[in-house]
């Protein structure tokens, strides 16, 4: 799977504004649509997490596939699939853990909002 420049999909993927999907080309040249999941830094290396839009060979309705950022031998920018299982599984553990800590972050909000909400004292004869 590698992406040709028309898409530009690695510009794509690294600005936080652009959320629409990812067009990338498989070895037979066709185009397959994937939605973008995430960017996820580990060390000196940057992975993403897309997720095919349509029914996919080989991956199931709940997966995605993770690919590293690399250079070809001009130095140009590419994705690459991943395929160690290890790294493959260190990239969904921090997946993860961003998205516990942002949902605490969130639970922590609404937590402070309702109490500061509740703090009223009732009037008399409610």
């Amino acid at each position: 799977m590698s992406e040709k420049m028309d898409n530009d999909p690695i510009s794509r993927l690294l600005d936080p504004k652009d959320s629409d999907p990812i067009i990338l080309y498989d070895e037979n040249d066709n185009q397959v649509e994937f939605e973008q999941i995430a960017l996820i830094p580990i060390e000196d290396r940057l992975y993403t997490i897309l997720k095919p839009a349509k029914k996919m060979e080989g991956v199931a309705d709940d997966e995605a596939i993770v690919f590293n950022f690399q250079e070809d031998d001009e130095q140009a920018p590419i994705l690459v699939v991943e395929e160690n299982d290890k790294v493959i599984d260190e990239v969904f553990s921090t997946y993860n853990k961003l998205l516990d800590e942002e949902e605490k972050k969130s639970s922590k909000k609404t937590t402070s909002r309702v109490a500061t909400n509740t703090t009223e004292k009732p009037k008399k004869g409610e």
